[in-house]
C-alpha cells in the first residue's frame, strides 16, 4: 500500500490528515484537562465502537447527539490538523480519539487524572479489517495480494508504527488507574457486561434501563444503519468500492489466512512479543 506519509520521531503520519506541526502539537502544547477522556488504539480495533459506547455512556443512554453529529466529530482525533475547531466544540467531559503511540502521546497527560480506554483486538482480524479499510480510503493505493498485505503489516508500515510496539508501549500503563483496558472480542462476547465496567470506571452512575440504552444502541446492526456513525457520509471514503462497517466479528482472518500464512504470522508474532510479560486469548487461539 501507498500513501503520501511523512516520519516524526520514526512514526509514519499521512500527509493532507496530519502535518509535523500538529503531531508536534499534539504531543508538546495539547492540554489535557482532568476530567478529559482518551479513546486509544492501534487502527482497526474498534475505535468508533468505543466512540459509540462511551458517548452513549456519557448521555446516559441518549441517542440524540448520537444521530445528529457524526462520529469523529463527537471524539475527534486530537493529532489531526482540522482537530482543533472540533475538539472545541465538545463539552465536558472530553471524549478524544487518538491512534498515537504511547511514546508521543501528549506529554501533559502524564501530569493529569485524565482516563484513558485502550481498545486492543486479534492483530490478525486488525490486518483483515486494515486490508478491507485500505480498499476505500481515498488517500491509499491498496495492496491486492494478501501475502504482501501481512508482509507490510509486520513490517511496521503502516500508519503510526507496528500494531506490536503500540500494544507494548500502552500496556505499560496496564496498572495505572487511569487506564482501562479491554479486547474487541470482549465487547462482542459481553457488550453489557463491558458497558458497566466502563461506567465504573469512568465513575458515570447509570440504572439498568440507561444501560440497556447504550447496549442496545452501541450494536454493529444500529451503528450500521446510523448515517451519524457509520462513515457513509465522509468525503475520504469511497464507499462505492466496500462499506467503512463490513462485519463487526471476531475471527474473520480464518476466512483469509491459508494455514502457511497462518504459521508465518505465528512465528512473527512470537518472536516480536517474547519480552512482553502479558499472554492474550487469541495466542491460543491461533
Amino acid at each position: 500500500m501507498s500513501y503520501d506519509h511523512f516520519y516524526y520521531k520514526g512514526f509514519r503520519f499521512l500527509k493532507d490528515v496530519h502535518t509535523e506541526e500538529s503531531i508536534n502539537h499534539a504531543e508538546n502544547e495539547f492540554e489535557v484537562f482532568d476530567d478529559d477522556i482518551y479513546n486509544i488504539t492501534f487502527p482497526k480495533s474498534g475505535t468508533n465502537w468505543m466512540i459509540e459506547i462511551l458517548n452513549l455512556i456519557k448521555h446516559k443512554g441518549d441517542v440524540t447527539k448520537s444521530n445528529a453529529v457524526p462520529i469523529q466529530m463527537r471524539s475527534p482525533w486530537y493529532e489531526t490538523t482540522m482537530a482543533k475547531e472540533q475538539i472545541d466544540n465538545l463539552d465536558p467531559p472530553r471524549i478524544i480519539t487518538s491512534h498515537l503511540p504511547q511514546q508521543i502521546f501528549a506529554k501533559s497527560f502524564f501530569k493529569s487524572k485524565a482516563k484513558i480506554i485502550y481498545t486492543l483486538r486479534n492483530p490478525r482480524d486488525v490486518i483483515v479489517s486494515l486490508f478491507h479499510f485500505t480498499k476505500i480510503v481515498n488517500l491509499f493505493t491498496p495492496i491486492e495480494n494478501f501475502q504482501n498485505f501481512i508482509d507490510y503489516f509486520v513490517q511496521g508500515e503502516t500508519l503510526y508504527g507496528t500494531w506490536f510496539d503500540h500494544v507494548k508501549g500502552w500496556m505499560q500503563m496496564k496498572d495505572d488507574e487511569r487506564f482501562f483496558y479491554i479486547t474487541y472480542e470482549e465487547l462482542l462476547q459481553d457488550l453489557r457486561g463491558s458497558v458497566v465496567r466502563l461506567c465504573k470506571f469512568l465513575g458515570q452512575e447509570l440504572d439498568d434501563a440507561q444501560i440497556d440504552l447504550v447496549v442496545e444502541h452501541s450494536t454493529f446492526k444500529s451503528m450500521k444503519k446510523n448515517p451519524m456513525s457509520n462513515w457513509s457520509q465522509s468525503d475520504i471514503l469511497d464507499n462505492s468500492k466496500g462499506s467503512f462497517m463490513r462485519k463487526g466479528i471476531s475471527g474473520d482472518w480464518k476466512n483469509h489466512f491459508t494455514v502457511a500464512q497462518s504459521e508465518y504470522f505465528d512465528k512473527i508474532y512470537q518472536e516480536k512479543m517474547k519480552d512482553f510479560n502479558m499472554s492474550f486469548f487469541w495466542e491460543q487461539s491461533s
